[in-house]
Order: structure tokens, then C-alpha cells, then sequence
């Protein structure tokens, strides 16, 4: 028998022991009955022409899948890995701790990333998506409609050392044109090269910054106020070397033009 508690004078449920058993019957009960409600689940059409269409159940099932993928898709197929990386780099040259905060910058580098992919989002649509809500091109075609202009994108960042990395890796040894490269080993040599890219120009934007330092380190040690926090006198001058500069302007619109994409 189950055992009971009570607990500030009030009388519990029983506790029942957890028992993947009771799951696994309670679904082979559940089955039949969805199955003899004729609700299609999963329904597969061929119209006698070659090509396959599938049911609403399914379509929602797939809308239901890219959904769930759809904040990887964005970080890996786009500009954003990039942007956001130069972003937070930027923030700790500055040393202003959580100034911007996180949700400005990933705000920043969503808008960013929509206006750089903006070509590629509008093609995708006009290809692919288009012509399959108007009963065009089927499902399979306009996936591959929809992957072009990802792949010319990508393919445009991408170095070609990365993608030969991960196709020697692959053993790919079939590849003599950019089109020839499988979508699987594309998307880590893009993600790889991206790295690369935000990395390179992260090491760009710290240079003046470490030299503030080092002058305000300096000037510290030879007046003999090494208690004194270099990094509380040298915010200040790094503020006002950016704003002089106008970097956000510098930063924003030298991230966009690394992306030959207009």
C-alpha cells in the first residue's frame, strides 16, 4: 500500500512510485482510439505526376520542426555569430561591465543581422516560398529554392581552406566547384570562418584601448599611485575616445561592409 503524509495538518495524496510500465499502457490503449478517429496524422499524397505532396497534419508538423530550429538557423546561417561577437568584444575593451547589457546587444545584432540578410531573406521568399503557398513548386523544390541564397551567402564568407578542412574530414574528395559542396559540410566551415572573422576584428577594435592603458598604467606607477585601479582612470579616456571617433558609427557600418552581400 501506498504510504501517505501529513504535512501542516492536512492530508496528502498518496505517493505513488513512478512506473514507465503504466505509461507505455496507458498509450496502447490511447493509439487505437486516435487511429479509428480517421484523424490524419501523417498523410503522404502522390498526385500521378512524379511529385509527392503531403497533408496539412504534416506540413503543421514540419512548421512545428523549422520553429523549434529557427534560433540555431538564425545563429548559424547568418551574420549574427559575427555581430554579436564583435559586440561583446567590444564591451570588454571598453570595460564597462554590463554597459551596453545583453539585451541591447543581442537587439543590436538581431536588427543588424536582419538588415545584412535582408537580399537573401527577400530571394529565399520570392523563390521559394512564394511559389509554394501559391501551389507552384513542391515542398522538396522549394527547399531547394530556399537553400540557394543561403549557400551563395555562406559561401561568400566562407574561407577555403575551412571548407577543405571539413571536407578532407568527410573524406570529400569529389568537390571541384563551389556548388559541389555539400550543405552539411558548409555550415561548420561557415561557422568556423565567421569565428575567424569577429575574432580578427575583436583583436582590431582592442588596440587602442590596451594602449590607453598602458599609458595610464605608466603615468600611475611614476607618480607612485600604484593603489590607484588603472582601469578606473582609463574608462573615462576610452569613453571619450570612442564617442570622439563616433565608433558605433565605425563599428556598425564597418560590420555591415565585411558582408559583400548588396
Amino acid at each position: 500500500m501506498p504510504r501517505t503524509r501529513l504535512v501542516s495538518d492536512r492530508l496528502l495524496l498518496p505517493q505513488v512510485p513512478y512506473r514507465p510500465w503504466i505509461v507505455v499502457f496507458l498509450l496502447s490503449f490511447t493509439m487505437p482510439a486516435i487511429a479509428q478517429s480517421g484523424l490524419p496524422i501523417v498523410n503522404i499524397i502522390d498526385d500521378g505526376q512524379g511529385e509527392t505532396k503531403y497533408s496539412l497534419s504534416l506540413q503543421l508538423l514540419a512548421l512545428m520542426t523549422v520553429l523549434t530550429l529557427l534560433p540555431s538557423l538564425l545563429m548559424m546561417m547568418t551574420s549574427f555569430v559575427r555581430i554579436i561577437i564583435v559586440m561583446s568584444l567590444l564591451r570588454q575593451a571598453l570595460g564597462t561591465a554590463q554597459t551596453p547589457p545583453n539585451q541591447v546587444l543581442v537587439g543590436i545584432s538581431l536588427f543588424l543581422t536582419l538588415f545584412i540578410m535582408t537580399p537573401t531573406f527577400s530571394t529565399a521568399y520570392e523563390e521559394a516560398i512564394s511559389p509554394y503557398l501559391n501551389e507552384e513548386i513542391s515542398l522538396e523544390a522549394a527547399v531547394l529554392n530556399a537553400e540557394t541564397p543561403f549557400r551563395t551567402f555562406m559561401l561568400n564568407q566562407t574561407r577555403e581552406t575551412d571548407i577543405a578542412m571539413f571536407a578532407e574530414i568527410a573524406n570529400q574528395d569529389n568537390i571541384e566547384r563551389p556548388e559541389d559542396v555539400p550543405f552539411i559540410t558548409l555550415v561548420p566551415a561557415f561557422i568556423t570562418s565567421e569565428l575567424k572573422s569577429a575574432f580578427a576584428i575583436g583583436f582590431l577594435i582592442y588596440i587602442p584601448f590596451v594602449v590607453i592603458d598602458l599609458v595610464v598604467a605608466s603615468v600611475l606607477m611614476s607618480m607612485g599611485m600604484m593603489m590607484l585601479s588603472p582601469m578606473m582612470i582609463s574608462m573615462p579616456f576610452k569613453l571619450m575616445l570612442f564617442v570622439l571617433v563616433d565608433g558605433w558609427t565605425l563599428i556598425m557600418g564597418s560590420l555591415t561592409s565585411s558582408f559583400a552581400v548588396f
